[in-house]
């Protein structure tokens, strides 16, 4: 077993806030960063509660509660229609904020494209992203998070679409898809204000018009896979799969327009938390070298001979990479809403309550993790480390709703992490210590820098 020696430092999180503020500054807060506007006590509570004068939010890190949301009853705790307003413009009727009959038609439609045995089907268009990603970077400062980004996308095109990021079309739409990043806040004000369905919501220009020409060019792309399935000349690929997948209990397959919203979640999702983990994850290596140099002996092993099945031996690296979803997971926060009157720990929880889990503070939650701010790997070789992921390891949520993607993102991160790091030695920039913030997803405020250098150059001076 490998393992990180000596006093390991504390990988960076953001600083929460100590105490009481007044509702217009949390929401000024929360609308810059989710995390740092969260008080410090939730990092040791069970149970939070947050009023305001149109809503009540329950925050649980109850393993037993959050089992009772998001396994036992699901469809009593519908995911809220709050945070799905500010990405309306983008996802549509996407599967990522529908509910009921609706979520569970696409559900049928979309889990079989993501099964053990198609994700073998995925692994050669993986690896040609990941060795891509590999050879695109160059020796000097780089800022990661660009990098993994691009390597993502990559990643989505080559196994939606056969087709790589240098394409005009992946290229079109992953320009459009960041500067959508740019102009969308994390939430809408819809978020905070109860208002009618029939009003208009405020979205910003800039939101609209990039999520328009993410649409549009989706759109293209998914019709022209339509003409080449009608045409019996389509790749076998996750598109082709999706769209010629019936709904077992309906007979029904996606339409174009269906399918368009579908491809907008598979790239936010799949692109822009793929993005996220990678990021963190070589971070991390950077400022843990023993680490790292774990991570390169295996992908040395792998990259000899790379396949699906030397994927398994690749041990140390997945542990990294669960590791960097413990400490950074992706989407920090998932939202439910109480259909009914509940009581949560004798407090009554009324119908249209906000019940939020939030991976970011049970994953490093004091009660349920030992040294839970701390980088270390080796954790998940032990007995104790498991038994505190079975009751709070929430990287892709957990039950009917989790993510349909998490074995395809786990084997991606692993895959560009070995690929990566194999190629590549990286050493973290004094100075420019990144600290989280929470937008669409956790990134570093100003960015990951490392400074990066091949490691043929090791070879050859010795």
């Amino acid at each position: 077993m490998t393992e990180v020696t000596g006093p390991p430092p504390i990988p960076p999180k953001p600083t929460a806030r100590p105490g009481r503020v007044s509702l217009w500054r949390y929401l000024r807060l929360f609308r810059k960063d989710i995390l740092s506007a969260q008080p410090e006590r939730l990092y040791s509570a069970r149970m939070a509660e947050f009023r305001t004068p149109f809503f009540r939010s329950f925050l649980v890190n109850e393993p037993d509660l959050i089992d009772l949301v998001l396994k036992e009853r699901p469809d009593d705790f519908p995911k809220s229609d709050r945070v799905g307003e500010g990405l309306r413009p983008l996802l549509g009727r996407s599967v990522f904020v529908t509910n009921g009959p609706e979520w569970k038609h696409q559900r049928r439609i979309i889990d079989p494209a993501f099964e053990g045995g198609r994700l073998k089907d995925s692994f050669p268009a993986m690896l040609a992203a990941a060795e891509a990603a590999a050879a695109r970077l160059a020796p000097g400062r780089v800022e990661i998070e660009a990098e993994a980004s691009h390597a993502a996308a990559d990643v989505i095109f080559r196994t939606l679409f056969s087709i790589p990021i240098e394409s005009d079309t992946a290229q079109a739409v992953f320009q459009a898809f960041r500067a959508h990043q740019r102009a969308q806040p994390i939430l809408n004000l819809a978020a905070f204000l109860p208002l009618p369905r029939w009003m208009p919501r405020l979205h910003r220009g800039a939101t609209r018009r990039t999520a328009a020409e993410i649409r549009r060019l989706i759109a293209e792309v998914t019709a022209a896979r339509a003409a080449e399935i009608a045409a019996g000349r389509a790749p076998d690929d996750l598109a082709t799969r999706i769209m010629t997948t019936p709904d077992p209990v309906t007979g029904v397959c996606f339409d174009t327009a269906e399918m368009a919203d579908q491809v907008a979640i598979f790239f936010l999702a799949g692109h822009e938390t793929s993005a996220s983990a990678l990021a963190w994850a070589l971070w991390l290596l950077a400022a843990f070298p023993e680490a790292q140099e774990a991570v390169a002996a295996e992908a040395a092993g792998f990259l000899a001979e790379p396949s699906f099945a030397a994927l398994s031996r690749l041990s140390f690296t997945r542990d990294v990479f669960r590791e960097t979803l413990r400490l950074y997971p992706p989407v920090p926060m998932m939202v439910r809403e109480a259909a009914r009157p509940e009581t949560f720990r004798g407090r009554p929880v009324p119908p249209g309550a906000q019940v939020v889990i939030s991976p970011w503070h049970l994953h490093r939650h004091a009660r349920l993790w030992a040294a839970p701010d701390a980088f270390d790997p080796g954790r998940w070789r032990t007995a104790e480390a498991r038994e505190s992921a079975r009751a709070a390891y929430l990287p892709f949520s957990a039950g009917p709703r989790v993510c349909p993607g998490a074995g395809f993102a786990m084997a991606e991160g692993v895959l560009l992490l070995a690929a990566i790091t194999g190629r590549w030695r990286l050493t973290p920039v004094d100075g420019r210590l990144p600290v989280p913030q929470a937008q669409l997803t956790v990134r570093a405020r100003d960015g990951i820098w490392l400074d990066i250098a091949p490691r043929q150059d090791d070879v050859a001076s010795a």
